[in-house]
């Protein structure tokens, strides 16, 4: 875990000295007008309460390894993880999250649930978890529905948010995709995707929108929706990812948008302070 820390510490040292930083605003739209004699909050609450409800399965998110529906002990990494994010992202004043990793199988779509489910307990912060691993969607089967439209649809505009999105509790909007998606790096890439989620968040004024993205080394999709977000959050896996992969997509990444950093995810072998007793 130190070299690992050590030698990335080094790869940004002389990345930082050789090149500038790329910090691109994503674009916002300014909030819809609601109705005359509704207030724009009023508005917001009704868009959101016109979303479709999902009730989520304990039994079934804990056998997906996701821990936060309900917090508690194992649900706390998650948790200290939501609290950097907020912190870190409103200082900076920044909306939009995507997650990805070097390579499959590295946690991503997992971690994105977990953050979600815990952001969804913060009653005060809305959040949308939208999924754009297009070509190998996995979240609606993780959660055990089956939408009626892909989020690809209203990506290319061919179907209303309102009409597929899910809603669990009041706080947490799911975006999710039933099957693949045909040439999805010329869709995310295309120029109708920033204006369609800049309507999103006029309509349902999210504090945070987290994108569910595929691997950065396998497809060029991330890199084709890339300037489109804040910030990205990097997945590697312990004992298969390597230093020369999150070195790679880091320098990648921080040509067009914020890294916020990178997750260890899949740690077998933990410190014995990890969790301070509890």
């Amino acid at each position: 875990m130190e070299k690992i820390q050590e030698a990335l510490a080094k790869a940004r040292s002389v990345r930082e000295s050789r090149d500038q930083t790329v910090s691109p605003t994503a674009p916002v739209a300014p909030m819809a007008q609601p109705s005359p004699g509704v207030t724009v909050d009023e508005a917001v609450r009704l868009a959101w309460a016109r979303l479709e409800r999902y009730d989520a399965s304990p039994e079934r998110l804990e056998r997906a390894h996701v821990a936060t529906l309900k917090g508690g002990p194992d649900a706390s990494p998650f948790d200290v993880m939501r609290t950097k994010l907020i912190q870190t992202m409103r200082t900076n004043n920044w909306h939009r999250l995507a997650i990805t990793s070097p390579s499959a199988g590295c946690g991503k779509s997992t971690v994105a649930l977990n953050l979600a489910f815990s952001l969804a307990r913060q009653t005060d912060i809305r959040t949308i978890l939208a999924e754009l691993d297009l070509r190998r969607p996995s979240l609606a089967k993780t959660l055990g529905v089956t939408p009626a439209r892909n989020f690809a649809d209203v990506l290319d505009g061919r179907a209303d948010f309102a009409d597929q999105a899910l809603r669990f509790g009041d706080n947490l909007a799911l975006a999710l995709n039933a099957s693949s998606t045909r040439n999805p790096a010329e869709l995310l890439h295309g120029g109708g995707v920033a204006e369609r989620l800049s309507a999103i968040e006029a309509i349902y004024a999210p504090d945070l929108t987290i994108f569910d993205m595929p691997p950065m080394l396998i497809n060029d999709d991330m890199m084709a929706f890339a300037g489109k977000v804040d910030c990205v959050l990097l997945i590697a896996a312990a004992e298969k990812t390597t230093v020369k992969e999150i070195d790679t997509c880091e320098r990648e990444l921080s040509s067009q948008t914020n890294v916020m950093g990178v997750v260890l995810n899949k740690c077998r072998y933990m410190g014995e302070d990890y969790g301070y007793g509890y």
